[in-house]
């Protein structure tokens, strides 16, 4: 490589396009892969993964970064895109190319296992195949090098910065705040009535109002698309290519209507950087929590409020007027507000939402560590929910086998989830602050000048800076659970007509 800007930035394109045709290759692993051919994608995705890794960890590419970082012409943008890739390049290198390959081969094996475990109900089918991704998963984590935890090692990869010594109290902290409150509006004496329960949905009604949701969020329906999935999901080859996918239960209507707005946040996030970084480094989140953030704002602070729901509950009603008969827009606000302890995370209320992550996080440590014997997770995990949630699992499919992450190797990426609702409150804030007459633009419909403060002051900034200095910058405060408490106590205290 020559040692000029223009050289390394060609190399950087070069691994973004790596990086969005394996993207690709995942998604459609996801969506309409023939049952098969899955031999032959574990094999494509990690012939992929080990020729990004080469690129990647090429000695010569660390010569030019060094030389670039000494450059003081370089403008903002630039040195960022060297930083990031810095900093991705140091990971890399210490994990050898052999391990590399084997995790994306023994990924895409694992969500084979995962799948049929769901099927029959019984982890046991998944254990073998999460025992090699934990094994491997330990092994990357020594390699990446760690000062205490084991499990920070994976959690930087997620979460730049975050640590377990830092996460564990805030998340702490938020459990105990919140199995009280999960008690108090469970005791309360208004309650809020299941009204949709044992009605049907039809499922292509599901999928015209969910494809007008996309539109009224702006997300570009020429520049991405939505497909179905067991696990909703949101997939980037390039800000031109996003793919989302929703899942559709004709007995369940809001999973596809909180998936789809759930995953446009991400998507538009994804749609939503300069255009001048493309195919380069910064043109991404600065951490998945951040990422998070967005798809919890659009499904829990904008989607279940209730002046979102005076403007849609129309046209949703129109849509399904035998299925909505006797339901009015007071009692869906209240239906898709319920807090109730149910077993499955995707589909939690805001109140226990975090409790799910919590418990997710808690066994994430353990098995790190190596600490908790596999044949031992579903009974674990059941404990759990019993201490938090007041609930347990009637089998594995409800309990430990519902999320994917695991089978796709994430270690790390759950407490994200919890971040990402945390920063969610304080970014609607502060938009609240810059946008006065937003409820009334809610409650119009009108959703584009809420993502267009967003474009403008998240998705646009990319990876420019990391992602706690970025919510300082636009929220005047760091990470913090005091808005995200305060919006859940205001909320559901009015809701249930207690104060929490």
């Amino acid at each position: 490589m020559e040692r000029t800007f223009p050289a390394l930035l060609a190399r950087m394109q070069e691994l973004r396009d790596l990086q969005g045709i394996i993207g690709l290759a995942t998604w459609d692993q996801e969506t309409y892969l023939p049952a098969k051919a899955t031999g032959a994608r574990a094999h494509q995705l990690s012939t992929l993964q080990g020729l990004h890794h080469e690129r990647l960890v090429d000695p010569r590419l660390g010569e030019v970064l060094a030389w670039a970082a000494a450059q003081p012409e370089l403008d903002a943008d630039q040195r960022a895109m060297v930083r990031v890739l810095t900093q991705e390049r140091d990971r890399a290198v210490r994990v050898p190319q052999a391990l590399v390959k084997a995790l994306a081969e023994a990924q895409s094996r694992a969500l084979v296992a995962w799948r049929q475990a769901r099927k029959e109900k019984r982890f046991a089918l998944f254990q073998p195949a999460l025992a090699r991704i934990l094994a491997l998963r330990r092994e990357q984590a020594d390699a990446y090098g760690h000062e205490g935890e084991r499990y920070d090692a994976l959690l930087e990869g997620y979460e730049p910065g975050m640590r377990v010594a830092r996460l564990t109290p805030v998340l702490t902290a938020l459990r105990d705040a919140l199995i009280p409150m999960v008690a108090a509006l469970a005791a309360a004496p208004r309650q809020v009535p299941e009204l949709l329960q044992g009605r049907s949905f039809d499922a292509q009604a599901q999928w015209a109002f969910t494809l007008r949701l996309l539109e009224a969020m702006g997300f570009d329906l020429e520049a991405g698309r939505q497909d179905r999935s067991i696990h909703p999901f949101t997939g980037s080859t390039h800000p031109m290519d996003v793919r989302l996918t929703t899942r559709i239960d004709e007995a369940n209507l809001l999973s596809a209507l909180f998936s789809t707005i759930h995953e446009a946040g991400h998507g538009l996030y994804e749609q939503g950087f300069e255009e001048a970084h493309y195919r380069t480094p910064i043109a991404a989140a600065p951490s998945m929590g951040l990422h998070e953030s967005q798809s919890r704002l659009w499904e829990n602070v904008v989607g279940r409020s209730r002046a979102f729901w005076e403007h849609f509950f129309p046209a949703l009603s129109a849509a399904f007027p035998q299925a909505l008969a006797g339901v009015d827009v007071e009692g869906f606000h209240g239906v898709v507000n319920r807090v109730s302890r149910s077993l499955i995370r995707t589909e939690a209320d805001e109140v226990t939402y975090n409790l799910h992550i919590v418990l997710r996080y808690e066994l994430e440590l353990l098995l790190i560590d190596d600490e908790l014997p596999l044949e031992e997770v579903p009974a674990a995990w059941n404990e759990r929910m019993r201490r938090y949630l007041g609930v347990t699992p009637p089998d594995d499919t409800l309990g430990v086998l519902q999320d994917i992450h695991w089978a796709w190797g994430e270690f790390g990426y759950f407490p994200t989830y919890t971040l990402g609702n945390l920063y969610s409150a304080s970014l609607y804030r502060a938009a609240e602050r810059a946008l006065p007459e937003l409820p009334g633009l809610l409650r119009r419909g009108e959703l584009l000048p809420l993502r267009d403060w967003l474009r403008t002051h998240v998705h646009r900034q990319g990876y420019r800076l990391p992602a706690e200095e970025l919510i300082r910058q636009v929220t005047g405060g760091g990470l913090t659970d005091t808005d995200f408490l305060q919006y859940l106590r205001g909320k559901y205290g009015a809701l249930y007509g207690i104060s929490l």
